[in-house]
């Protein structure tokens, strides 16, 4: 895109005049910091007469729809059979309402452009297909009690997770703060077995995360999960449980 502006004596303001960006967004794209949008390059396209050969590269430039981190995660997400999780103090994307994810992704840190706050809400709406997938995918979500309290959980939210819990495939239970052990405390992780068998286990943290198959790593997922687990409430006495927090709002 740069050797084509310079080619058309165009300006990087020129550019971002066209395409309605500023000139450091345009700089960005031409440096690969930012990745090339289809208005900036349908805009390079027509302002330096490429006849097409710009905008021919927007099926090549989609930028991703999920962090990097959590990409190959994702990949393996969309072929699982069975899926069990526990989380600390979010709850998971798998279950948010649209308010709740856009909370989030809205006040990331640092801060997104709004392109890719929107993009990523889009794709995290987008995977909650794995809920209704036919055949069922066998879903378990363990909500630490703090999960349920935060200020974006309001009562919409909690009230998605009852109608979530009802779906025979799908198992939602609370651990409350009164029942908390030290496995708990470890932090959020995700068990996945595929349609290969395959079985592994996802921690993810704010800039990095660990996808891994490995058989002594994910065994020693599966028995923290299964403690906690049996010191959760069932997933009637979860139901109530998350009733009467939303009747509280």
């Amino acid at each position: 895109m740069k050797r084509w502006r310079m080619k058309a004596n165009v300006t990087r303001e020129e550019l971002g005049v066209a395409a309605n960006y500023a000139p450091d967004t345009i700089k960005a794209m031409e440096q690969g910091v930012r990745m090339p949008t289809a208005r900036a390059l349908d805009a390079a396209d027509e302002l330096c007469g490429a006849q097409g050969l710009l905008s021919a590269g927007k099926d090549y430039v989609r930028a991703e729809k999920f962090p990097a981190q959590a990409q190959d995660f994702m990949e393996y997400e969309r072929d699982a059979i069975s899926r069990w999780a526990f989380e600390v103090v979010l709850i998971p994307g798998l279950l948010q309402t649209m308010a709740y994810a856009r909370a989030l992704i809205g006040n990331h840190c640092p801060p997104l452009d709004e392109e890719t706050a929107e993009r990523r809400i889009a794709a995290r709406m987008e995977r909650q297909e794995l809920l209704t997938r036919t055949p069922p995918v066998a879903l378990s979500f363990v909500l630490y009690e703090a999960a349920l309290r935060a200020p974006q959980a309001d009562k919409e939210q909690l009230l998605r997770l009852l109608e979530v819990g009802r779906h025979a495939n799908i198992s939602i239970q609370v651990l409350p703060f009164s029942r908390v052990i030290p496995a708990a405390l470890m932090g959020p992780m995700v068990l996945l077995e595929t349609r290969d068998r395959e079985r592994l286990a996802f921690t993810e943290g704010p800039s990095a995360s660990e996808l891994t198959s490995a058989p002594d790593v994910v065994s020693l997922y599966t028995e923290r999960l299964s403690m906690i687990r049996m010191e959760a409430l069932g997933t009637g006495e979860s139901a109530l449980f998350i009733k009467r927090m939303a009747e509280e709002l």
